[in-house]
């Protein structure tokens, strides 16, 4: 039966079309590899998922820092080996959700190229959805230890009647968690024992996180890393006020120690951050602990071990509301020289209502910053900023 008419034509284009591909396999040799079948699958064996969202990043363009070594890129910079460093998270089998949301945001902007593990804590055991949920979220290894009793709640050398007394008081001046006994519980775990949980003994550096924390910007280098290269002990991202009705005595009494141990305090120390007339009063201003990154011997050493206990036989945790993040302020800038101390510009951090975004442009494309650098805390009312910033001029 003769062929139709449409079937010759199709028939004769593809026919046309295979003495192409044979012609130009033969007489180009780019198009012959990339259209050979090796070719093909060898493409297919070596494409990687990536994560558009956030692009991989390449070290060696967006840090300067470590040219005067002889060339390439500073240790720091590379993830061919971890610190000695973990992720600490205090949290509730409540808080679920708002922990989900800050180990998807550090994994997306960080972690998921360095694998650090996570720590994890709570005064109750953990529940197994708890667990489960965050356990999915990243490769890295995670530990959920519970908080033993007597760090966590209230000593029984409390006199219940004055603490409970001056919880009233702050209620009745509007202070955020002035009731609360749980929140003093918390500041008093964070200032002397967290560092001494038996999951966190191995570890010499930490990064606290929090639930409902967002990090914005995507970091070409280890933080931990770079602390331990550079000799920092401390880091922060935003400084600000504290309530001072929370901490009428606090000042008082870390000068106090002083006093009776001035051998405590660093030559060249930070307490122009602290401070406006020497050390006479204290101006208020803090790192947020809520972001911190540290070395774990700083709390675990002599010093800050006779502060904190000195603190602590005063009651103030409960009879004022002696928080963590002025404690390890005041530790950090009177018993460590300044230049031990680091403001981390490149880390977008935002712990509501207060966020960090680096104003500067060239930090902010480099890291890909998701922030509006109009919002940030840096040099706003209530930042303490400008302190941080004049003991360095």
């Amino acid at each position: 039966m003769a062929m139709n008419k449409p079937l010759r034509y199709v028939l004769f284009v593809l026919a046309l079309l295979l003495s192409l591909h044979f012609l130009l396999s033969a007489t180009h040799a780019p198009y012959g590899n990339a259209t050979s079948l090796s070719g093909l699958f060898k493409g297919a064996s070596t494409t990687k998922y990536t994560d558009t969202a956030v692009p991989p990043y390449d070290p060696i363009t967006v840090i300067n820092e470590g040219a005067s070594t002889g060339g390439g890129a500073p240790s720091w910079t590379t993830n061919s080996t971890r610190a000695n460093a973990t992720f600490v998270m205090l949290a509730r089998n409540s808080d679920v959700n708002g922990a989900v949301q800050s180990i998807r945001s550090i994994e997306d902007r960080f972690n998921r190229d360095h694998n650090y593990p996570y720590v994890f804590l709570n005064e109750e055991p953990w529940t197994d959805e708890f667990k489960k949920r965050i356990s999915a979220l990243s490769r890295a290894p995670m530990e959920f230890g519970v908080i033993p009793h007597d760090w966590w709640f209230q000593p029984d050398w409390i006199d219940e009647t004055r603490a409970a007394a001056g919880r009233k008081k702050m209620e009745d001046q509007g202070i955020i968690y002035a009731g609360s006994v749980s929140y003093r519980n918390m500041c008093r775990f964070n200032s002397g024992f967290f560092f001494k949980h038996e999951l966190l003994l191995k570890y010499r550096w930490y990064w606290r996180i929090e639930p409902d924390v967002k990090f914005h910007c995507t970091l070409p280098f280890d933080p931990f890393k770079y602390m331990a290269a550079q000799g920092k002990v401390y880091a922060f991202t935003i400084a600000l006020y504290e309530w001072s009705a929370t901490i009428p005595t606090l000042w008082d009494t870390v000068k106090d120690f002083m006093k009776e141990n001035p051998d405590a305090v660093a030559p060249d120390n930070a307490m122009g951050f602290l401070s406006e007339n020497g050390g006479q009063d204290f101006n208020m201003c803090h790192f947020w602990s809520n972001f911190e990154i540290a070395d774990l011997d700083f709390w675990r050493g002599e010093v800050y071990t006779k502060f904190f206990e000195f603190l602590d036989k005063t009651g103030g945790f409960y009879y004022e509301r002696w928080g963590d993040a002025p404690v390890h302020s005041m530790a950090a800038a009177l018993f460590l020289p300044k230049s031990k101390i680091h403001f981390f510009n490149e880390i977008g951090y935002e712990h509501p209502p207060n966020s960090h975004c680096p104003t500067d442009d060239t930090i902010w494309r480099a890291g890909m910053c998701s922030c509006d650098q109009g919002r940030t805390h840096d040099y706003g009312p209530y930042s303490c900023q400008h302190q941080w910033d004049r003991i360095f001029q």
